[in-house]
């Protein structure tokens, strides 16, 4: 175990991630260094300032109290691991953070997480979803995942919890970025979806094992699940919705920012409407295949145009299309009246009727020729 690796594992117990002032530090003196001069107050003059001088005496006192052996230990014991920036897992998209970039990253489970976030699209939404809302995230997370494609979320109730689900039930990759330890089920009754995620995909978290979620952490951990993804989904948020702020920062990263329509009397989707009327970065997407047309290889990658229910009538070819159409909606019509209406001689039309007739969509009458029941469906 290096000092380095030690050192950001303790910065991850010191202070609240993706702190500026403390990443500035780092940047200057290293983890091994920043953790010192937090401990003895020596930091370089030009780094203090009245905000500093507040943040170190927070940070020495919580220094006391961690343990980052035993937080290494207790996440081993899990199947866990440290990454930290510069390892071969760490997802070089998380440095577009800048200063408030993570110090490091616990994770449970097997997946590779550089490889899940090369081809990944986060999917977010409002705890409190609608039927809809359920059904279209995870229809959305197991058609991505169906496509290669890695499902982000932030493993909360609805619209997270949905996401993961359609990607697992596609047997796909699925990253939970958690504003807890990944030895805490939080909410709990999502206990058994985490402890599948960690089964077959990646839990993470930029705090130690056994900390405690709280409000300032879900916000936060929200830069991460923009940062890693090319792009992200607001399936439903309402006007305060916590993932309007994952869309503020796939704004700030510069990703491709998608929302899904909802009913417009729907609280649910307020938030997405606005994101959709107000900015004019966001795409409207309403189909898996939208989404990956945003997100993907530019030309590789379209979505195709969206068609109507192929009728058996669509599949017969134009000289016996133009006979059946030139039949009558109500009553019927003689072989002649037929012909001339098609614009075809009389011997075609009574050749195509014949086959018409064999293939249900006509029949003969004391009155001449007319269209069968099932053939009087609206085209």
């Amino acid at each position: 175990m290096t000092g380095e690796r030690l050192a950001r594992a303790a910065l991850t117990a010191i202070a609240e991630p993706g702190d500026a002032l403390l990443n500035r530090i780092v940047d200057r003196l290293g983890p091994a260094g920043a953790v010192e001069a937090i401990r003895t107050g020596d930091v370089p003059g030009d780094l203090l300032s009245e905000r500093l001088a507040g943040r170190l005496r927070h940070w020495r006192i919580r220094s006391a109290a961690a343990e980052p052996e035993r937080d290494l230990e207790i996440c081993a014991r899990l199947g866990g691991r440290l990454v930290c920036p510069g390892d071969p897992e760490w997802p070089t998209t998380l440095d577009d953070l800048g200063g408030e970039r993570p110090y490091a990253l616990w994770l449970r489970g097997p997946g590779d997480l550089r490889n899940a976030c090369l081809r990944s699209v986060a999917v977010v939404g409002s705890r409190a979803a609608s039927s809809y809302g359920l059904r279209v995230a995870a229809e959305f997370a197991t058609d991505l995942a169906e496509r290669g494609w890695s499902v982000v979320s932030g493993g909360a109730l609805g619209i997270d919890a949905a996401a993961h689900r359609g990607a697992l039930a596609a047997d796909g990759p699925t990253v939970a970025v958690l504003a807890n330890g990944v030895d805490v089920p939080y909410p709990a009754s999502n206990d058994g979806l985490f402890a599948e995620i960690a089964r077959r995909a990646v839990l993470i978290s930029e705090s130690p094992p056994g900390v405690e979620p709280h409000r300032l952490r879900f916000l936060v951990r929200n830069r991460v699940i923009a940062a890693l993804c090319r792009g992200s989904v607001v399936v439903e948020a309402e006007a305060r919705s916590g993932a309007l702020s994952t869309a503020a920062w796939t704004r700030r990263l510069g990703r491709v920012l998608m929302a899904v329509p909802g009913p417009i009397d729907s609280r649910t989707s307020v938030g997405c409407h606005r994101l959709l009327r107000e900015d004019p970065s966001a795409f409207l997407v309403t189909r898996p295949e939208e989404v990956v047309e945003a997100v993907g290889r530019i030309g590789d990658d379209l979505a195709p145009v969206p068609s109507g229910p192929v009728l058996p009538r669509d599949r017969l070819e134009p000289t016996a299309r133009a006979v059946l159409e030139a039949l009558p909606g109500r009553g019927a019509a003689g072989p002649a009246q037929i012909a001339v209406k098609a614009g075809v001689d009389l011997a075609t039309a009574n050749g195509k009727l014949g086959l018409l007739a064999a293939a249900g969509f006509v029949e003969r009458s004391a009155a001449g020729w007319r269209l069968t029941k099932a053939a009087k469906k609206p085209k």
